[in-house]
């Protein structure tokens, strides 16, 4: 199966990974995907990494009828189509694809205190932003959306606002990283907490994130980076990020979490959303802060970020653990579900 192109104006079917129902195995169907609308852009998927927030969603029993779904939202790609009143893209621009975006317009966008876009926020629903309706058909019947991007897929449309132009220069293989994870990391690190030389970082879970916010930390000059994690091996790997010391928490008499200063949130909690804390903890001075996608504003910030890493200035490959074809996306699945993996980026070109 391959993709089947006109025009860059009319449908095209292609091959995308299909679930069927939460936790499933992916299905490589053929779908078609309509053509961009109104400030939208199609995008051809060079490459697309697999982020913890996909398996868990795709696990989660929580919106059983938002299937037949195609999930993946860190994606790298080149632009193939553009809908009517786009004019800051391109056919052949390289993007990104963001899971918030930035119109540019509301009161969020315009305030350097949010990067909650009123418009492009994070979308739920499975659908598109613009209509609440999908881009994506299986088997005669609607595919649903994740997170208005759905990357497990050769083609895709997204609303204009959710795609960063960068230098086609940059791998995309690499690049596609700084979509979510790794992005979200390096901000919580420098916009939210706003780490100073010598200080001190506790991160809980050396995952991609978490060795994100370690690198960030390093970078400002932190004298101490304490990595807690259930898993000792990851500490082995949290060196090269700059994680200097490691505390198992089942290893531990006391509270990991004795202390002060000032917490940062980040990431989706599998269970128990709800965060409660005595009053007495805020009156000593503790702070607790939240962050999406690292506080950046995609379009604003993000190609600065592609460019730190085009200079050497942060690092990308060491997350990759694993490139993967893209017919063998399942097999992505299973590392991150037995935690054997940090990024596997999916190559959606049949020649890997």
């Amino acid at each position: 199966m391959s993709a089947s192109i006109q025009s860059s104006g009319g449908v095209i079917t292609c091959r995308a990974a299909v679930a069927w129902g939460p936790g499933q195995p992916l299905v490589l169907e053929e779908v078609e995907v309509a053509p961009p609308k109104s400030m939208e852009i199609r995008v051809k998927v060079v490459c697309t990494s697999l982020c913890r927030s996909d398996v868990t969603q795709w696990q989660s029993q929580a919106q059983p009828d938002l299937f037949p779904r195609i999930f993946g939202h860190e994606a790298s790609g080149i632009v193939e189509g553009i809908g009517d009143g786009v004019t800051e893209f391109e056919i052949g621009d390289h993007v990104l694809t963001v899971f918030i975006g930035e119109c540019g317009r509301c009161t969020h966008c315009r305030s350097s205190k949010s990067n909650m876009c009123q418009n492009l926020g994070l979308e739920r629903r499975g659908l598109m932003h613009s209509d609440q309706m999908t881009r994506f058909r299986v088997k005669g019947r609607p595919a649903y959306h994740y997170c208005a991007v759905s990357s497990f897929s050769e083609y895709i449309v997204v609303h204009s606002g959710c795609a960063v132009k960068i230098n086609p220069t940059v791998r995309m293989d690499r690049a596609c990283l700084l979509s979510c994870g790794v992005a979200a990391g390096i901000g919580a690190a420098w916009n939210v907490a706003d780490i100073s030389k010598e200080s001190t970082v506790v991160i809980f879970g050396l995952g991609t994130v978490g060795l994100s916010v370690a690198q960030a930390a390093k970078i400002r000059g932190a004298s101490r980076i304490i990595g807690v994690d259930i898993n000792p091996e990851k500490f082995e790997k949290g060196k090269t990020f700059g994680v200097t010391e490691y505390i198992n928490p089942d290893e531990c008499r006391e509270p990991v979490q004795q202390g002060w200063g000032v917490t940062v949130t980040l990431g989706v909690p599998k269970t128990k959303p709800e965060v409660s804390t005595h009053y007495a903890f805020l009156l000593t001075g503790r702070t607790l802060k939240g962050s999406l996608f690292g506080g950046w504003k995609p379009k604003s910030d993000l190609p600065s970020l592609v460019d730190k890493y085009s200079n050497g200035e942060i690092e990308l490959d060491e997350f990759v653990t694993h490139d993967i074809p893209f017919e063998r996306i399942n097999d992505a699945f299973d590392l991150m579900r037995e935690g054997s993996c940090l990024r596997c980026v999916i190559h959606m070109q049949k020649e890997l």
